[in-house]
């Protein structure tokens, strides 16, 4: 598996990036284990997660996934390495939040100490954060940069003018810059992305990992009618797709799979691959079936014509 550049940021990551927010939620110790391994083995070697994965957990606080990787870290010699490590600050969790200099400088510590590592190498502002100026939060940054606890840093969630700010006053503050972004974007959801985002990402070279890449599994196809919808990520996040736009794009995908064999959720990845801008999307997996599907569309190929159809059946 061919690794990809990231924008500007100097770093190189798999054509898929596995999604951690699994880990802790719907994969226990053993099984987040075995996802990882699979993942590293077959070349899938960048993880997102964040401070705030799976606080939405009754019973959790955060922290969930990033200590379970860092115990992944700790048992398998050399494996650090290896991989190119994603995670986030800004989300309310551990009676903190947002981007000010005291908490980032704070937080930095804690997530390190989770995933038992000394460096993270792409680590993104979770959620703009109105409050702090954005000199603040990347003077604190850059400080982090400066000491090798951090490599690069990205913004998620953030609109384009909010972006446009932040480059600014990066340039006139001698101050890093996002280099990456992390937007929602799947086939179903593409109104957060293209415009006025996507053309700020090529213009600056940024690197793109969307995130709800499988549209929270809709994209699976899997999910057909209302009695579907079972299990915490039917319950939680796949009931919105179930209208007349969705019922569309599964269609288009229906047709795309019995043409070329793959299965829709490698279909949905390799459209978000071929879009214009996008770096590498986001999709996490539970099971080896899943994941086959992950590592089918990190390297599936779709014909012109299967673009154009799955883009129209999606405008």
């Amino acid at each position: 598996m061919t690794p990809i550049a990231l924008g500007r940021s100097g770093l190189t990551i798999s054509p898929v990036v596995f999604g951690g927010n699994v880990f802790g939620w719907t994969l226990d110790e053993a099984g987040s284990f075995d996802m990882l391994d699979r993942m590293v083995q077959t070349g899938i070697t960048t993880i997102d997660t964040a401070d705030g994965y799976s606080r939405w957990v009754e019973g959790h606080e955060g922290g969930e996934s990033e200590t379970i990787i860092g115990k992944w870290f700790a048992s398998r010699p050399g494996m650090r390495d290896k991989v190119q490590l994603i995670t986030k600050v800004g989300t309310e969790v551990f009676g903190g939040g947002g981007l000010s200099k005291d908490w980032i400088t704070t937080e930095v510590e804690h997530s390190l100490k989770r995933l038992q590592t000394d460096r993270i190498d792409l680590y993104f502002s979770h959620f703009p954060d109105d409050g702090t100026p954005h000199e603040e939060t990347l003077a604190a940054y850059d400080t982090l940069i400066k000491a090798g606890k951090v490599r690069a840093i990205g913004a998620s969630n953030f609109t384009a003018e909010q972006l446009t700010a932040a480059q600014s006053a990066a340039e006139a503050n001698s101050l890093p810059a996002y280099d990456v972004i992390q937007p929602e974007y799947n086939l179903y959801s593409r109104e957060r992305f293209e415009g006025p985002i996507a053309d700020f990402a090529q213009a600056h070279n940024l690197g793109v990992i969307p995130y709800f890449a499988l549209a929270a599994g809709f994209l699976t196809g899997k999910y057909r009618t209302e009695a579907d919808l079972k299990g915490p990520r039917g319950e939680r996040s796949i009931g919105r797709y179930m209208n007349e736009k969705g019922q569309a794009i599964l269609a288009a995908m229906d047709s795309v799979a019995e043409d070329t064999g793959a299965s829709h959720a490698a279909i949905a990845l390799a459209w978000m691959r071929q879009r214009p801008g996008v770096t590498a999307p986001i999709a996490s997996a539970t099971s080896a079936t899943q994941f086959e599907a992950l590592i089918e569309g990190a390297t599936l190929s779709l014909s012109d014509d299967a673009m154009n159809a799955l883009t129209k059946a999606s405008a």
